[in-house]
């Protein structure tokens, strides 16, 4: 499904904003150092490397809907917060995952520890490679902070709610791989903390701080993002085992040989181990595992009727999050884009 055009018009004036930001930090680190310019040019790489933007789209229209001036400079910086938050979550993310490609390019701490060991420096080329892609992540953190200095302390709440859940959610999607807790249950719980109320509730819910109308439309927002957010989610879930690489920018199959705790999964897990056929699940989480596997797993996933359920599971949130949507009190060219963003959300290719 093709994206909103609002929302390239939006990832625009943010991404003109993150540029002006990284432009002038360059300059004045590379006067302290030049070695300096190098984890600062990795950040902007992976910031300018493409994504959706939706995070600044959800509060620009949320900002917008509570009453916000459409040309406000506050709501782009605030998208470049986001945006900074995001880039910090995925950095660290592939470091945690042991991934190699993000965006469709090499992952920050390859990237360094390909450098350590073509430079022959000393120590484990490894460990300097995750070492400095945690540092570039904790600045992308810290510039994230820095866009919303001038906000308000309702806005700063929320934003700091955000960066809670979106930890604990990483928590728990890491430890749920670990323990392999494919449950329904805990399945939902990673999709709602690890992705889903970062990528839209919270948003939504910055972009009415601002305005200083957090109050009045929270409960409005959240019956309309917490759905959403849930089904952005799901949604993913299903591209990274079914998705075309070409156009997700990552491996098919990433999330089976990660062992992730997804819907998917959980769903096909217990449909299998019942008709005793889950033998094939072994296999789950096994880095090295060949495209033969994944297809099988694939199989398994379409024959169970896990896939099925969650596309069932997805339509159901999208409609949940439109009629809650529909009796906001929400500007209604607001309204009209967050439908449009809702769509896309669920059915989105990449």
């Amino acid at each position: 499904m093709e994206a909103p055009p609002s929302l390239e018009a939006i990832g625009l004036a943010v991404e003109a904003r993150i540029q002006e930001v990284v432009s002038r930090e360059l300059v004045r680190w590379r006067e302290v150092d030049e070695v300096l310019v190098e984890p600062l040019e990795q950040l902007s790489k992976v910031l300018l490397a493409g994504g959706k933007r939706l995070r600044p789209a959800f509060c620009y229209w949320a900002y917008v809907g509570a009453g916000g001036d459409p040309d406000s400079k506050e709501v782009i910086d605030a998208g470049a917060a986001l945006e900074f938050l995001h880039t910090f979550a995925l950095i660290h993310d592939d470091i945690m995952d042991g991934s190699f490609t993000r965006r469709g390019q090499e992952a920050v701490h390859v990237t360094f520890a390909a450098k350590h060991k073509d430079a022959r420096w000393h120590g484990e080329s490894r460990r300097f490679g995750d070492g400095v892609g945690v540092l570039v992540g904790d600045l992308a953190f810290v510039y994230a902070d820095l866009m919303l200095k001038g906000a308000n302390r309702s806005s700063q709440d929320v934003f700091t709610e955000l960066r809670l859940e979106v930890n604990m959610g990483q928590y728990l999607d890491i430890s749920g791989t670990a323990r392999s807790m494919l449950t329904e249950e805990y399945a939902r719980k990673v999709a709602i903390y690890k992705s889903g109320k970062y990528t839209v509730e919270r948003p939504l819910h910055l972009g009415a701080a601002l305005v200083g109308r957090l109050e009045a439309f929270s409960r409005q927002l959240s019956l309309y993002g917490l759905p959403l957010g849930e089904a952005f989610q799901l949604r993913d879930d299903v591209l990274g085992v079914f998705g075309d690489p070409s156009i997700t920018k990552k491996p098919v199959g990433e999330d089976l040989r990660e062992g992730k705790p997804t819907l998917l999964v959980a769903l096909a897990s217990q449909v299998a181990r019942e008709k005793g056929s889950g033998r094939i699940l072994e296999s789950l989480g096994h880095p090295d595992m060949d495209e033969e596997t994944v297809l099988e797993l694939q199989e398994l996933i379409i024959d169970t009727g896990a896939l099925a359920k969650v596309e069932e599971r997805i339509s159901l949130l999208v409609d949940d999050a439109l009629l809650a949507l529909s009796v906001t009190s929400l500007d209604p060219e607001a309204k009209k884009e967050l439908s449009e963003l809702a769509m896309f959300v669920a059915h989105r290719k990449g």
